[in-house]
This record gives structure tokens, sequence and C-alpha cells, in this order.
């Protein structure tokens, strides 16, 4: 049953709801295909082999009465930053080194109810502070297309998962970039979803007016059934938001005649890759034969993104990550009086980039400059979602690199945090302006993936999802898987 890790989740539902399969099977199939290849992509941080065995069984009996969701005996991967009750939730961090959370989070808690498939905790960049997952605490993940390369971040653990075949699709967070971003390197899809649309409840939270849960899958149809199953309005998450969930892969197929594509002059930067430039222009082409009609436009403060966001986001950070003090759950470096205790737990226990971060966002926070800096990041922030809310009265979708640069060798940026930030300039506006967007291959370049993002209007997914899976059908780009096996036979 290995060709089973081949089928796409629409397909493995249907081979499983017609009784050609069992969740068993599949499960069979994905903990063998870990088994060879995860020493090698270090995608998990904990495999969950338990609870999906028992799932599986689960999952097989609900099919056989009939009351099978859409994710059902679906293999999933959770990014290790979102809660459960039966496995560690560690963020990438040793401060939560073998923390158990006493709820699940709601996205887990709906899959939960499908009965899919748990097949382990997705290793991430510490506390979804990253671009490469390179600083996690645990473990370097690989990116499958070339062992010695990163996968993105912060969910780079998730990207590498679905690349890899290990699970079917899986769960990442994204504050600025870290679905896309990894997706994009890894070679498949990640969707973030508009900001409200997926319950928060149970992220550990980084910058919480920007997080967003959404999915990876290596189809865009995959990415919409997940996407379907973790939406909704939850009591728990004050933001989240009651609107109707349309049924996306209702409106897949045809054409894209009358759909408005929206290129802006800002997406092309000094410093972007020759190669990248070249994939997306032909994929922009592609777009017009299939009927969209190409629209030049202007977002003019997206170029102020970047530091608008390494303002807001440290400073929102600064003040979540001050519940982690060894109090009440974590790391505890006991003292003799209190402060030390904070001091020494929180010094030992977090890793620099996020000590970087956090101090980033006090300073920003503090008497003096909070008005310098954190209140004109937010007129700042207003002002590129009034761009984006501009294009959207004559466009459609907006089209984009996902990332100026393909995936590059780990160790390559370690040194300038300012290279390494340049990697999400792309996909930030798109969570300061709250909107959805969504990264699906477009090319190769020296065989790594390169990838085009789409972005839509507010709470429009659907039309984000129609726009990527036509260009997805009439391209051959996602057909690819990478060569992982014979990368890890050469290597032994």
């Amino acid at each position: 049953m290995s060709e089973l890790i081949n089928r796409s989740a629409v397909e493995l539902r249907d081979l499983l709801d017609n009784g050609e399969i069992s969740a068993v099977d599949v499960l069979d199939a994905h903990l063998a295909r870990v088994e060879a290849v995860e020493a090698s992509v270090n995608a998990f941080i904990t495999i969950t082999d338990d609870v999906a065995r028992a799932q599986a069984q689960a999952a097989d009996q609900r099919i056989k009465n009939g009351t099978a969701g859409p994710m059902t005996g679906i293999p999933v991967g959770l990014k290790d930053i979102l809660c459960t009750t039966d496995a560690p939730t560690t963020a990438g961090s040793k401060l939560l080194e073998g923390y158990q959370s006493p709820y699940d989070a709601t996205v887990v808690k709906m899959l939960r109810e499908q009965d899919a498939l748990f097949i382990g905790k997705a290793n991430t960049d510490e506390f979804a502070m990253g671009s490469s997952t390179e600083h996690s605490a645990y473990q370097f993940t690989s990116n499958p297309w070339k062992l010695d390369h990163v996968p993105g971040g912060s969910s780079g653990g998730s990207a590498a998962a679905v690349s890899a075949q290990e699970v079917s699709v899986s769960l990442g967070s994204d504050t600025g970039g870290s679905i896309r971003q990894p997706a994009g390197f890894c070679g498949v899809v990640g969707l973030k979803p508009t900001y409200g649309r997926v319950s928060r409840f149970g992220l550990i939270a980084f910058a919480s007016s920007l997080d967003q849960i959404g999915p990876f899958a290596r189809s865009v149809e995959d990415a919409a059934l997940l996407l379907g199953a973790i939406s909704g309005k939850d009591p728990n998450d004050a933001t989240s938001v009651d609107t109707p969930i349309p049924d996306y892969r209702a409106t897949f197929g045809g054409d894209l005649t009358g759909v408005r594509v929206g290129v802006a002059e800002e997406y092309q930067i000094d410093g972007m890759d020759s190669r990248v430039e070249e994939s997306v222009k032909q994929a922009i082409g592609e777009l017009e034969k299939l009927g969209a009609e190409i629209v030049p436009i202007s977002l003019p403060h997206t170029e102020h993104a970047l530091a608008t966001y390494y303002i807001i986001a440290p400073a929102e950070a600064s003040a979540n990550l001050a519940r982690f003090d060894g109090v009440k759950y974590g790391l505890s470096l006991a003292q003799d009086n209190l402060l030390d205790t904070y001091l020494q737990t929180r010094g030992k226990g977090f890793g620099p980039e996020v000590k970087r971060r956090i101090m980033l966002g006090t300073y920003a926070l503090s008497s003096g400059y909070y008005d310098a800096y954190y209140v004109q990041a937010q007129k700042v922030r207003t002002l590129i979602k009034r761009d984006f809310d501009e294009a959207f009265q004559n466009v459609d979708v907006i089209a984009a690199p996902t990332s100026p640069t393909v995936s590059f060798q780990r160790g390559a940026r370690s040194a300038d945090p300012m290279q390494m930030y340049l990697s999400d300039v792309f996909t930030i506006p798109a969570n300061m302006a709250g909107i959805p967007g969504i990264a699906v291959p477009c090319g190769f370049a020296d065989g790594l993936p390169v990838s085009l993002q789409f972005m839509g209007r507010a709470f429009d997914e659907a039309t984000v999802l129609r726009v990527a899976y036509a260009y997805e059908q009439n391209t051959e780009w996602h057909t690819s898987n990478p060569p992982l096996d014979a990368q890890i036979t050469t290597a032994s």
C-alpha cells in the first residue's frame, strides 16, 4: 500500500468511503514513509503514532457507520505550536520542553472529532519566530528538495512533512508569511486564511493581531478541503468571525474568463532572484492564456510593510511572551527570589532570536518611544490595508512572488538577521491587511521550487482558491516530487 502516500487527501477520502482501503492502511503507509525518511528530513519534534493508531481504528468504524467527515482517516501534521492534550506542545522552545496542554486547540479539536490521523507535532522556529526553522531549540529540519537547504519558516516542519509525503496535509501558522514562505521553499501549497476565518484558540501566540492558522497540502483542492474543516466562529476566540463558510471546491473548474488579476509594481524589487522573477512572469502569462485580465496596480505603502511588521510583531510578542516566567508551567529555574527566578528561567529558556524580538518589542512599547514607533507603525498599517482595499475595487486577486529567492543553504543567513527577514518581504503585507493569501508552485531554479502567491479580498478565499486551482491544473509544477529517496540513498 506504499502508493497511498502519493494519493491526495481528496483521493484518499474517495477510496476510504468506497471501502477500497481502510484508515489503518493509510496510516501504515504513512508511518512507513516516516520511518524511511524522517531521520533525514527531521520534520517532526514528536511522532504520535499511538494516537494515530487509535484514531485510524475509530475512523474505520466511523466510515462503516456512514458518519465520516471531510478529514476522517486523513494523515495530518500539526505544527508544534498548537496545543494538544495527548502530546507535548513545545513551540520549538526549551522553555516548554515536555509541556502537556490541558486542552486542545480549537482546530485540533475539530480534526480530532472527525478522527483525522495525527502523525506528529511538526518542528518550528522557536515560538514561530523565524524564516528558516533554524531557530528551533530541538533540531534542524531539511528541505526535501535539497537536504542541506532550509525548508523556510517558521512552519518549516509542517511544509517539509507534506513535501516529503510523510502526511497528506498539515497545519501551520502564518504571522508574516510562515505558511506561504515555507510552502514556496518546499514546493507545496500553503494557505493563510483571512484573519478571523479560523479560530486561534490554543495557538501559542506570537503576535495576536497577525497570527492565523492555515493548511499545507500538495494540491489546492486538498488545501480547500482542510480549510473547510477548520473554519468557523469559535466562542473561545473573540477575533473569530461568524461568516458563512462556502463549499470552496464547488467553485473550481473552467477557465479564468472575467477574472481580473492585479500585478503591483512594488513587488518588483532590487535583489530578487532573476530566475524567480522570470518564473513568476511566465506564470502571469499563463493566467492571461486562461482568460484572466492582467491589471497593473499600485500598492504604494507596501515598501513600508517589512519595517512596520518588525515594530508591531515584536511589540505584541514581548507582551505575549511575558507569561512564560516559570511560575505556572514550562521551564522553572527556581532561585532565592522571584526576580532571579524570572531572569534565570527566561534567560536560559529563550533562544537568541526570541530574545532579540522581545527586546525590540519592549523598546518599541517603552515610555518615550511608544508614540514614536508603535503608534506610527499602526498608522502605516492602516495605510497598507487601505492600499489593498482600493486595489480590490478594480481587481479580484493580486499575483506576486511568494519569496524573492528560492530556499537557501542552512547557515547562509544566520549571521545576518536582516537578510533573513527579507525572505518574508512579499508575504508580510497580506498579514498587515488581514487578507487571505495562497502560495502555489510555479517553477524551478537550480532544482529548487519557485512559488507564486495570490492574495484576495477579506473572507474571499473562494476566489483565491479558484484562481490558484485553475493555474495549478493548467501547469505541471505541482506534479513534481522532491528527489528525496535518491538523496537518502546517496548519503548512506
